[in-house]
């Protein structure tokens, strides 16, 4: 499914995403100009951009122009930054490294690092504001943005997470932590791009539901990479799940049974994308490749 037309439009994705996000915060000389500084270095010059360009595929698969979606691509990565900042805080997970490189709280102190997340929620707000699009349509893609970042989303799965250190999870309990921490942001980024590129209803839905899917393989490909990869390879902390007595996939089913979990939901992201779609050969290829990914 996966051939060198995937991986070139792959990149060809994240360079468009990576671009805009360099132009997307002024330059400033103002008495703030460290919080922009702080918000650029947690979300230009790095990252996956598989909730952006997510965005950009669904818009382009219901027969869109993907570059009606950047707004929403940029700000779904504004949102995502921001999460992982405060992640990354010592009342939240405590991690000194992000991306290869030192957290932004590290870099910057504690107080500036918790103010541009702030900023950053704030701005991809006002960036998907700025999408030339319908009135009405950038009101539905703001509502999705909201409901998915909030307390039944992304906010809601990590008070889940972190309250639930050093308690014994069902399966069912922890799937839905990764629904609403992992994949709320995938799906909005999913449901954003099939709004900027006029799709429907039914094809909103199905969106979500490949989005469900292919966060919960995710994030059940993250909890087997934090017991087998290398700090040097995810460019993170390995084994803070353990450090922070959490219960994970793997510890609740083993490597084996969460590798078959991640190839269930991943063939679950493929097949909902059904007939719905004028061209979801990528979005196909991408929870393929997403599959055995080890970073």
């Amino acid at each position: 499914m996966m051939n060198d037309i995937f991986f070139r439009d792959l990149e060809m994705c994240r360079t468009t995403v990576d671009d805009a996000l360099k132009n997307a915060l002024p330059d400033s000389k103002e008495a703030y100009e460290t919080l922009l500084d702080s918000m650029r270095y947690s979300f230009v010059g790095g990252g996956k951009r598989i909730r952006a360009i997510i965005c950009l595929k669904f818009c382009e698969a219901v027969g869109g122009s993907p570059e009606a979606a950047l707004p929403a691509a940029c700000a779904i990565e504004m949102i995502h930054s921001y999460t992982l900042i405060h992640d990354d805080l010592p009342c939240m997970d405590d991690d000194d490294m992000r991306r290869g490189k030192p957290s932004n709280h590290i870099k910057f102190g504690e107080f500036t690092a918790t103010l541009a997340g702030d900023a950053l929620q704030a701005y991809a707000f006002e960036t998907l504001l700025k999408s030339n699009l319908p009135p009405d349509t950038i009101v539905k893609m703001a509502q999705v943005l909201a409901e998915e970042s909030g307390p039944r989303g992304v906010c809601g799965g990590q008070y889940l997470d972190l309250s639930s250190e050093g308690k014994d999870l069902a399966v069912g309990q922890l799937l839905e932590i990764y629904l609403l921490k992992t994949s709320a942001l995938v799906s909005a980024g999913a449901q954003m791009g099939v709004l900027a590129g006029g799709g429907t209803s039914a094809q909103i839905y199905a969106a979500k539901k490949y989005a469900q899917a292919v966060g919960l393989a995710f994030q059940a490909r993250d909890d087997i990479l934090d017991f087998t990869a290398t700090a040097e390879k995810l460019g993170k902390p390995i084994g803070s799940d353990l450090e922070n007595n959490k219960t994970t996939l793997v510890s609740l089913l083993g490597i084996d049974k969460c590798k078959k979990l991640v190839q269930i939901e991943t063939e679950n992201a493929i097949h909902v994308l059904g007939g719905n779609f004028k061209n979801a050969e990528f979005l196909k290829s991408l929870a393929s490749f997403l599959v055995g990914r080890e970073f």
